[in-house]
């Protein structure tokens, strides 16, 4: 066995002749074959101690982690906050003083401050390193993906991480290259290596003399297949060199950012009250002598004012805002995990919440991916069910058998576990292959082992969405200027391209018009029956040189025979169609299959309705900007569609990667002329958003699903690119951001669920700090005003923050979602973060709380038995605020008008925890704080009171939600007339209140 190091002399960056020299001088590829002990046909043995030993020799194919903020360096850059800064500053002074004038307790209060600020950087810090921990699990599901191996001979599926040098793995264009490599065998093999050269070309990848056979890890196969022998693993190889200097970093997503100038909106009225509060303070000690302290001078009196006024900035600022969103993003992503829906990009969770179109492949999505040839037009007959062996001639068996199995790069592999037998690669293909087997008991791979010889100029020509067909040049033995290549793909696009057929007796005939009409109404009636209808063909050649292009051999064919194959409809899909119309999305389907064959599998999932219009790919391309504005309202299938028309219908639905000027209109429409503006899809920006000034100048929020590797630019122009686990390509995943890791709609369905919940999530715990900011700055302002004692002081108010900030984010921002969620309309872009319901909901809590502050504060100690403005005083109006909190937090559950707001309480257990560890704290701070927090033992009745008056919040938000109010109906995306109205779920209406928790509370 070779060492890592004689590996590495020809794995040189940007060095190909090099690196081909130092191979040779190993005694080039086939000598390599035999140094790394494995077998360019059949593998390594694959056995237990085999791969341990390579493990050992050459390293597993795991990257190393860059290294991260440690949890310490968090904590201390956690204090870089300038109102910490402040706030530090002036405990120290207020802790020098105090020692100074009565060091027995004058050092309490500045040490109080400090120990809350000490609380505040631990939470913030955790916070911080919990956010990194999820987005490094986020980063290392991502890579966590299965590639195609042989091992003992066998083809079979292994994770990305149990790659061993010497293995040789099976790529096909769209696979990322999992390690270093060389090409063994393969054809029109091009890579994307841009992510490791900057290169932006694809690369010709080949075996002979002066080719480039070297495979870079991290690149991307962009036409072709290939055997690639492993060479390089995880740290060795040029991705892991170049990973270790890369740091993943976290970027915040919209909704992040717009709550952060929200926050700084609130965190500037809180300096304003700050600084009112302190001027106040210090004027009614100079205006009203009969209000000062005795023994405490104006530096005194001016440093407790200052304290106050840095104080009510620490509980203004809304840090929780950002965090809330971040928590509620954690928590979703892990959970949708679990309904199948890997994030790729955080702020894809939020976004999907408010998708309003939905353009849905149709092959695995919508149907089962589990294909079956269930009828086929063979030898010039008909039959409506598989064909047999009994029913083709031996010459077109022969034919038939060639063609399938070598003009494919799809594999069997027989599951040792469950018994069966499973497709690797195209599930077309594959149902192919698995008639060969069942109906013709023949099988594939020693066909295509003795027939397709890539070293005699043998080359593979894989399928194209633009060509939609896929060919196999085979160059005769013999004679080596002739040869056959064989053709399959979409039957319509076959037919077109033949002039003659195979027929009962295997004999080559004329395709006369009669026998066309014959062979498309058999095509039609499969169709009609949703089923995909593949055809397949082969042509003999004369005079060639093995330099001819796809185009050039796919033309005058001689077609052998149709097959429909059978792809079941989901069966929970139907009801996921019907619950996103609900939800006001419109769903399209957008598939490369027979206009037929679409519009069968449309109306039987449910998409296409009554007036909804479906048209092919070639009539779509060719309308104006304006045309299909009008059409894109009712657009509901479109057939026969290539990556570009995709690409084209969602710049037109959002408004991404639409021309903003002339310049780059031309280079976008290269020949074309700028008059021609007009005239050509997708149009361009300014008359886009001209088109859409009434909605605003916003578009659409589109998700679009996608699994080849020509979907790339359709999935990175939607809002939401949503690509396919099981049968998605790696290139389809990297432009993605939801991966759907069962291919299944429902699944869609589902993380449309999760993001409405993380939107209201963040409107919850909106509604519910708002209120408590409010109330806390006003009666600072007001007290300090009417130059009484501030009822709270600096550590009360910390507190308070603390209850506000991470424990309302970790309460609400973890509520779980209600199939409710989907029973309304989406939100548009640029809707509002505060409802007008959230508008009301805030100020009935405010004005009921300051009330109850108020009459605590005037008449509170009377009612209490206690001394007017003492420490027990004090202590009850702090207890009764934290307690309206607690209360008000469970309001804050329903952003809406629902009346019973317990419901689903039990469900949460996170919720109920930071309840319960929040009264707990709270009695603590309360019995056993003391001089530290200034409070004092209450008595049990004391408690009975404070917690009665908090309650009260729950009966008030009771006949709050009596008061008339709506949602403005400009928040809401519109819906196209033709699918059905939103239909929505009863939830509880004013009848129900007598009958509500909150009303018997009450």
């Amino acid at each position: 066995m070779l060492t890592i190091k004689e590996l590495d002399n020809f794995n040189q960056d940007q060095e190909c002749h090099l690196n081909e020299k130092e191979l040779n001088t190993l005694g080039g590829l086939m000598s390599l074959e035999k140094s790394l002990e494995t077998n360019f046909v059949s593998g390594i043995s694959g056995s237990e101690s085999d791969l341990q030993r390579r493990r050992e020799l050459y390293g597993r194919n795991e990257f190393p982690e860059p290294e991260r903020t440690t949890w310490l360096q968090m904590f201390i850059k956690s204090f870089d906050d300038t109102t910490l800064i402040i706030l530090i500053v002036a405990a120290i002074v207020s802790l020098a003083v105090g020692l100074y004038e009565n060091p027995s307790t004058g050092w309490i209060e500045g040490s109080a401050i400090l120990f809350a600020v000490l609380l505040v950087a631990l939470v913030t810090a955790t916070n911080d390193y919990r956010k990194e921990s999820q987005f490094r699990k986020l980063n290392a599901q991502k890579d966590d993906i299965e590639i195609g191996v042989i091992r003992g001979g066998v083809s079979i599926n292994i994770n990305v991480h149990d790659l061993v040098v010497g293995d040789i793995v099976r790529l096909n264009a769209g696979d990322k290259v999992p390690s270093d490599g060389l090409l063994v065998d393969g054809s029109d093999v091009t890579c994307n290596e841009s992510a490791l050269t900057g290169e932006s070309d694809d690369k010709e990848k080949g075996m002979g003399a002066g080719s480039d056979m070297f495979m870079l890890s991290g690149a991307n196969i962009s036409t072709g297949y290939c055997r690639m022998l492993a060479t390089a693993v995880g740290e060795q190889s040029r991705w892991g060199k170049t990973k270790a200097k890369l740091a993943a970093e976290s970027v915040d997503t919209p909704l992040q950012e717009k709550l952060d100038v929200l926050a700084n909106q609130i965190g500037n009225v809180g300096i304003g009250a700050a600084v009112c509060t302190f001027i106040a303070m210090v004027a009614i000690w100079l205006i009203y002598p009969e209000t000062r302290e005795e023994g405490k001078s104006l530096f005194d009196y001016c440093l407790k004012a200052f304290i106050m006024g840095v104080t009510i900035v620490v509980v203004a600022v809304p840090e929780g805002l950002p965090l809330a969103v971040t928590l509620s993003l954690a928590y979703s992503t892990q959970k949708m995990m679990a309904d199948n829906n890997l994030i790729r990009v955080l702020a894809a969770c939020e976004t999907m919440g408010n998708a309003t179109n939905i353009c849905s492949d149709k092959t695995g999505t919508l149907t089962q991916n589990k294909m079956t040839v269930v009828e086929g037009w063979v030898g010039g007959k008909y039959k409506n069910e598989a064909p047999g062996k009994e029913d083709i001639s031996a010459e077109c068996m022969d034919v038939l058998c060639k063609a399938i199995s070598v003009n494919s790069t799809a594999v069997l592999i027989n599951n040792s576990s469950s018994h069966e037998t499973i497709v690797s690669g195209s599930k077309t293909e594959g149902a192919l292959l698995m008639m060969l087997l069942t109906s013709f008991n023949v099988d594939y791979a020693p066909i295509r082992a003795s027939s397709f010889n890539a070293s005699r100029g043998d080359r593979l020509f894989t399928f194209s969405s633009a060509r939609k067909k896929m060919s196999v040049l085979m160059i005769n033995g013999v004679k080596k200027n002739s040869g056959v290549s064989y053709t399959k793909g979409a039957a319509e696009v076959i037919v077109a391209c033949s002039t003659r057929y195979v027929n009962s007796e295997g004999k080559v005939k004329p395709l006369t018009p009669a026998v066309k009409a014959e062979l498309l109404a058999a095509i039609d009636e499969m169709a009609k029956k949703a089923l995909r209808t593949v055809a397949l063909a082969h042509r003999e050649l004369i005079d060639i040189d093995g330099t001819e292009t796809a185009e050039e051999l796919e033309n005058d064919l001689t077609i052998d025979a149709v097959f429909g194959i059978k792809d079941p409809l989901r069966p929970d899909v139907s009801q996921a169609i019907i619950t996103c119309q609900a939800a006001g999305i419109f769903v399209r389907m957008v598939t490369g299959d027979n206009l037929e064959t679409a519009k069968a599998i449309a109306k039987e999932c449910g998409i296409l309705t009554e007036g909804g219009v479906s048209m092919e790919g070639p009539a779509f391309r060719k309308l104006t900007p304006a045309q299909l504005d009008t059409i894109i309202p009712t657009l509901q299938v479109l057939a026969r569609s290539s990556p570009e028309d995709k690409h084209l219908l969602v710049c037109r639905l959002n408004g991404h990667s639409l021309p903003d000027s002339e310049e780059s209109w031309l280079l976008a429409h290269p020949g074309c002329k700028w008059s021609d503006r007009d005239l050509l899809l997708p149009g361009y920006l300014q008359e886009w958003s001209a088109v859409r000034a009434s909605a605003g100048g916003v578009g659409e929020v589109v998700g679009v699903t996608g699994d080849g590797t020509n979907d790339g630019p359709a999935l990175k122009a939607a809002d939401v690119g949503l690509s396919m686990g099981l049968s998605g390509t790696d290139v389809a995943k990297e432009a993605s951001d939801i991966v759907i890791l069962d291919d299944n709609f429902s699944s869609i369905v589902k993380s449309v669920m999760w993001g409405r919940a993380v939107f209201d999530n963040i409107r919850k715990f909106l509604q519910f700090q708002l209120t408590v900011n409010a109330v806390a700055l006003t009666l600072t302002f007001v007290t300090a005003l009417t130059g009484k004692e501030p009822p709270l002081n600096a550590v009360m108010m910390l507190w308070v923050n603390l209850i506000m900030d991470t424990m309302g984010a970790l309460a609400l921002g973890t509520e779980p979602p209600s199939s409710e969620l989907l029973s309304r309309k989406p939100y548009k872009r640029n809707a509002s973060l505060i409802s007008n319901i959230m508008v009301r909901n805030i100020l009935v809590q405010f004005l009921f709380q300051l009330l109850v502050l108020a009459y605590l504060l005037t008449e509170g100690a009377s009612a209490f038995g206690v001394t007017p403005n003492g420490a027990q005083h004090f202590t009850i109006v702090f207890n009764t605020f934290v307690f309206c909190q607690i209360f008000n937090e469970i309001n804050a559950r329903n952003i809406g008008n629902e009346m019973n707001v317990f419901r689903g309480l039990v469900s949460n257990p996170i919720f109920m925890a930071i309840i319960i560890f929040t009264v707990i704290a709270q009695y603590g701070l309360v019995e056993f704080g003391g001089g530290f927090v200034r409070t004092v033992h209450l008595d049990p009745s004391h408690w009975y009171k404070c917690i009665l008056l908090g309650a009260l919040s729950l009966p008030v938000g009771g006949l709050m939600r009596l008061i008339p109010c709506q949602d403005s109906k400009t928040d809401f995306a519109a819906v196209s007339p033709i699918i059905k109205t939103p239909v929505v779920v009863k939830t509880a209406t004013s009848s129900d209140s007598l009958s509500s928790p909150s009303f018997l509370l009450w």
